[in-house]
C-alpha cells in the first residue's frame, strides 16, 4: 500500500525532481517505509511505500530490465503468485518478491489486455517509453483512489487530491455542482471532484495518455456485464463456499501481520470466521463504542465474536470530545468531503491499529453485494410514492440530505444556480442498467458505482492510510460482486430481511444467536455533541469563515443554530457547513496545512 504521484509533460519538457518530491511529501502518510522518484523523457513518477509484500525488494518506482517500462503502484495484486507462474512459463522471470512487479511484467506480456488478469485493489501509473504513453489504471470497484488534472503543459496524477495542489498554476477553485452533491447526497460522485479541474480515474478504467496529452479511455470491467441467474439455494451456497475460500486465501497473502476491525454485525463476524478457518491464528481485533451517550453500541457483540474465535481483542470506549476532536484531521485525510460520521471513530481505530499493524481486514461491501441495506427492498407503497414524486430511479436515492427550508435559506447564488441535478449520478447509474435486471439489482448497482467508491471506500482507504494502515475488503473481490449482483432477489431478501443467502451460509460458522440481532450500522452520536453551547459556538465561527461567506447566506445561520438548539432539526446542515468551512481552509485557502489527529474543530473553522 502506497502513495503514487507524477506527470507527463508536453513539447519535449523534462520533469523537475523537486516538483515530484513536493508531491510525494503530501503522500508521506501513505508510505512511511520508503520513497523513490524516477524520470525518463517527459514522464516523472514518484512513490511513497508502505511495505506489505516483498519487503526487501519492492522499491518503487520499478523499472523493467530493459529500461522500457517504469511503474509506480499502490495497493495489492492478490493473484500475483498465479500470474507470476504464468509469466515464468513465458520466459518473464520476476526480479523481486513484490506483487507490484506483476503489473509490469503482465503488461510486457499482454499489453492492455493484462488488466483483465489482475485481481486485487490497485491504482498505478505505468510509463511505456517505447510507445511514449502513460497508463493510469484503477481497480474494478475503486477500492484504491487515483486522481488526475489536465494542465496546459502536462497531465498530473496522484493518489490523493492534496498531492496535486502544489503544482496547480492558480489557487484551487470549488466546483459548485460537486459541492451541491456533497450537501444533498453526503458525497460527490462521478468523475468530477470538489476542486474544479481535478478528476477521478473511474473504477474499472484505464486512461492511456499519449505524448500529445491526448487521453484514450479503456473500460476493462463493468458490473453492467453481469447477467441475472436462475440459481437455487444449494447451488448458490456451494458456489459461495468456493468464492469465499478463494478470496480469503488471496487476501491473506502478506509478509506482515494483519488484524481485523470487528463490529457486532454480520460482515466482520463472517471475516473473523473465515480468517479462523484459514489458520490466521490469534490475530488482533478492534471495536469501538461510546461513553456518555444513550446510543446503543456493539462492544458486547464484538467481544462475543472475538472470544468465540480466540482473537486478541481490544475494545475502545470513546468519549464524545475524543470522537469529535477527529473532525479536522479526518477532513484532511479524506480530501473529499463526506458527511459520513463513521469517519471519526474509524480514524481512532486506524491510529490504534497502526501502532501495532500495517494491515487490517474490514467488512465493507457485504451490504452492497448481498443486499443488506433496507433501502434495497422498500415496501411497495414507499417505492411507488417515491417513484411517482421523484421519477428516474425507481424511488431509489430520491431525497436530498438537506431540508428544503434550509437549502432555500442558506444556499448562496452560485450554489442555487449550480449546473446539473443533485440526483444526476443516481439517475445516470439507474438509466444505464440492462432491462433484464430487477429493481433490487439496479439499486445495488447504483450504490456500487456511486456511494461505494465515492463515500464508503474513501473512508476505508483515506482514513486508514492517514495512519499508514492498509485496509483489505474481501467482500469486494470482483468475483463475489458479480456473484452477489447476479443472484435472484429471493436469495438476497427473505421476508424483508436482507443478506439472506450470506446469513444462511454463514450461520453454522458464527456464535449461536448472532444472526438474530437487528442491523444497527456504524452509528455516531452526533446529536449528543452538536447541541447547546457547541452548536452556538459552531454557528458563531461559521459566520466569519471565508468559504461559508463565499457560498452561503450567513444571515440565516443564527436561525439554523436556534432550530438545532430547540431540537427541531438542522443537525445535518450545521455539521455539513462545519465540514465545508474546515475543508475550505485546508484545501482552498491554505493548502499544505495538516491538523494533528486530535484538534478542537472550532479552531479550524476560523
Amino acid at each position: 500500500m502506497c502513495g503514487i504521484a507524477g506527470f507527463i509533460l508536453r513539447d519535449g519538457q523534462r520533469p523537475d525532481p523537486e516538483q515530484l518530491a513536493r508531491m510525494a511529501a503530501r503522500l508521506a502518510h501513505r508510505g512511511p517505509d520508503d520513497q523513490g522518484i524516477h524520470c525518463n523523457g517527459p514522464v516523472g513518477l514518484a512513490q511513497t511505500r508502505l511495505s506489505i509484500i516483498g519487503l526487501a525488494t519492492g522499491h518503487q518506482p520499478m523499472v523493467s530490465a530493459d529500461g522500457r517500462l517504469a511503474l509506480a503502484a499502490n495497493g495489492e495484486v492478490y493473484n500475483y503468485i498465479e500470474l507470476n507462474a504464468e509469466l515464468r512459463a513465458r520466459g518473464l522471470t520476476p526480479r523481486t518478491d513484490s506483487d507490484s512487479e506483476t503489473i509490469l511484467l503482465s503488461y510486457a506480456a499482454h499489453g492492455l489486455d493484462f488488466l483483465y488478469r489482475l485481481r486485487g485493489m490497485y491504482a498505478f501509473a505505468l510509463h511505456d517509453a517505447r510507445t511514449g504513453r502513460l497508463i493510469l489504471g484503477r481497480d474494478r470497484l475503486g477500492i484504491k483512489p487515483l486522481f488526475y488534472v489536465c494542465l496546459p503543459d502536462r497531465i498530473a496524477f496522484a493518489s490523493e487530491i492534496k498531492a496535486l495542489l502544489p503544482i496547480l498554476p492558480e489557487r484551487p477553485q470549488v466546483a459548485p455542482g460537486a459541492l451541491r452533491q456533497f450537501l444533498q447526497n453526503q458525497f460527490a460522485s462521478g468523475e468530477e471532484t470538489l476542486i474544479a479541474g481535478i478528476k477521478r480515474v473511474l473504477p474499472g478504467e484505464a486512461l492511456v495518455i499519449d505524448a500529445d496529452l491526448r487521453i484514450e479511455r479503456h473500460r476493462y470491467w463493468s458490473a453492467l456485464d453481469v447477467t441475472p441467474r436462475a440459481i437455487g439455494f444449494d447451488e448458490a451456497c456451494d458456489e459461495l463456499d468456493g468464492l469465499m475460500d478463494a478470496a480469503m486465501r488471496e487476501h491473506m497473502r502478506s509478509d506482515v501481520p494483519f488484524g481485523l476491525f470487528l463490529s457486532g454485525g454480520v460482515d466482520s463476524a463472517v471475516l473473523a470466521a473465515m480468517l479462523d478457518a484459514h489458520g490466521a491464528g490469534r490475530i488482533k481485533s478492534f471495536s469501538v463504542g461510546y461513553r456518555g451517550t444513550v446510543m446503543a453500541h456493539e462492544l458486547d457483540e464484538a467481544a462475543r465474536v472475538a472470544a468465540h474465535f480466540g482473537l486478541d481483542h481490544r475494545p475502545l470506549e470513546l468519549e464524545l470530545t475524543q470522537v469529535f476532536g477527529r473532525i479536522p484531521h479526518s477532513i484532511w485525510c479524506a480530501d473529499e468531503l463526506m458527511r459520513d460520521y463513521a469517519c471519526l471513530p474509524t480514524s481512532i481505530l486506524a491510529e490504534t491499529a497502526g501502532a501495532e499493524l500495517k494491515v487490517v481486514f474490514s467488512g465493507e461491501g457485504g451490504d452492497e453485494v448481498f443486499a443488506g441495506y433496507g433501502r434495497y427492498h422498500p415496501r411497495f407503497a414507499e417505492r411507488w410514492f417515491k417513484a411517482m414524486r421523484y421519477p428516474g430511479s425507481g424511488g431509489f436515492r430520491t431525497r436530498g440530505q438537506w431540508a428544503g427550508r434550509w437549502s432555500r435559506r442558506l444556499f448562496g447564488p452560485a450554489l442555487r444556480d449550480a449546473p446539473g441535478a443533485d440526483r444526476a449520478p443516481f439517475l445516470r447509474a439507474w438509466g444505464e442498467t440492462p432491462a433484464s435486471w430487477s429493481d433490487m439489482q439496479r439499486r445495488q448497482y447504483t450504490d456500487l458505482v456511486t456511494a461505494l467508491p465515492d463515500n464508503l471506500l474513501v473512508k476505508t482507504d483515506r482514513l486508514l492510510m492517514g495512519f499508514g494502515v492498509e485496509g483489505r475488503v474481501p467482500f469486494l473481490d470482483h468475483r463475489l460482486v458479480e456473484f452477489g449482483l447476479a443472484l435472484p432477489d429471493d436469495l438476497k431478501v427473505h421476508r424483508h430481511r436482507g443478506k439472506w443467502l450470506l446469513k444462511r451460509w454463514a450461520g453454522p460458522l458464527l456464535p449461536p444467536g448472532h444472526l438474530e440481532r437487528p442491523k444497527r450500522g456504524f452509528h455516531v452520536p452526533v446529536g449528543d455533541w452538536l447541541c447547546g453551547e457547541v452548536a452556538e459556538a459552531v454557528g458563531q465561527r461559521l459566520i466569519g469563515n471565508r468559504g461559508i461567506r463565499d457560498w452561503f447566506r450567513v444571515e440565516s445561520i443564527p436561525a439554523l443554530v436556534a432550530a438545532r438548539q430547540r431540537v427541531q432539526g438542522g443537525g445535518r446542515e450545521l455539521f455539513g457547513l462545519m465540514q465545508f468551512a474546515i475543508w475550505h481552509r485546508l484545501f482552498i485557502e491554505e493548502p499544505g496545512l495538516k491538523p494533528a489527529p486530535d484538534e478542537d474543530p472550532l479552531e479550524w473553522i476560523g
